[in-house]
């Protein structure tokens, strides 16, 4: 039976994955960032809770001592790095916060499997954020676009995602990246824009709320399925040679596009609805993300079994019975 290691196992991506390679039949330990209101911490995994209760462990990705204190206790053959701050809107209210947790939480990593370790495959979820708005001619971005974030948390990426190809250089470390396009789904913090939308669209609906506030309508974004991109992650350290790889959809659709579908979908006109709000702009916009995963479909199978349109109708139907 393998081992895994997921930092961030309480987040969306670790829910699923631990999910995920539970049915693989592995022993899946956790990492939780310890808050102060228990009940929430284990939210997402609550149906798995009583499977890895005892395989949880608090520590924190900017406390080396304490990464070492778990890797020492599970000795893990994978660790799937998912811990993060994440939003990136927050990261220019709290940059050192989130470059460190980032940056240095994957530096920390990285020492204790090169010093102690070295035969434990490392994952790292790499950001399309790192691309900012640099785009190749044909519209895409792949491994070889070049890299030129436009706010603290893909700095902070782009950091972590070099390290990781430093170290498996240098060090001849199994350390892996995935550039990982934006990916939702029910599970998704509800700061984030799919399910702002999808929330307020359908608190609307119920009268529950009578405006919905966002920022900028008209970027774009390729939005897959948390459930399909976690499925890749396993993929890709099940890879003999470690390797980083573009992890999207292909597609991309506009912010202003994703209201107007989910709000059609329960019968309204997103435009009586949606105003844009100054406060929700960031201070440095990032316009367009497409990517392309042909380097990685030439080395996996890549089958998404998620639909742009089919994520929004699961979260939406989450929503309208949770709410």
């Amino acid at each position: 039976m393998k081992k895994a290691l997921i930092t961030g196992i309480n987040g969306q991506d670790g829910s699923y994955l631990a999910e995920f390679l539970l049915k693989k039949g592995y022993d899946v330990h956790g990492i939780l960032k310890r808050n102060s209101i228990a009940e929430n911490q284990t939210a997402r995994i609550e149906d798995i809770y009583p499977i890895i209760k005892y395989n949880l462990y608090h520590a924190d990705m900017c406390d080396m001592a304490s990464l070492l204190s778990v890797i020492n206790n599970v000795k893990p053959d994978e660790i799937y790095n998912l811990a993060a701050q994440s939003h990136v809107k927050i990261s220019f209210d709290q940059p050192i916060y989130t470059s460190n947790t980032i940056a240095g939480g994957m530096l920390n990593l990285l020492e204790i499997v090169r010093t102690l370790y070295p035969e434990i495959k490392m994952y790292q979820a790499s950001s399309s954020e790192m691309f900012g708005n640099s785009l190749d001619d044909d519209g895409f971005q792949r491994e070889t676009t070049p890299m030129e974030p436009v706010s603290p948390y893909a700095c902070a990426k782009l950091f972590a995602y070099n390290l990781v190809k430093c170290y498996r250089k240098s060090y001849n470390i199994h350390a892996s990246n995935g550039i990982l396009f934006n990916h939702e789904s029910p599970r998704r913090g509800q700061n984030f824009v799919t399910n702002k939308v999808v929330i307020g669209a359908v608190k609307i609906k119920k009268g529950l709320q009578q405006k919905l506030y966002l920022g900028n309508l008209d970027s774009t974004r390729d939005w897959g399925h948390a459930k399909d991109y976690v499925k890749i992650m396993w993929q890709i350290l099940q890879l003999d040679e470690p390797d980083d790889f573009v992890c999207a959809t292909g597609t991309s659709h506009t912010v202003r596009h994703l209201c107007d579908y989910t709000f059609s979908q329960l019968g309204m006109n997103y435009e009586d609805y949606v105003e844009q709000d100054p406060r929700f702009f960031r201070p440095l916009e990032l316009q367009d993300l497409r990517g392309d995963t042909t380097k990685l479909a030439s080395k996996i199978n890549l089958e998404l079994d998620y639909t742009f349109e089919e994520m929004i109708d699961e979260m939406i139907s989450h929503w309208d019975e949770r709410l």
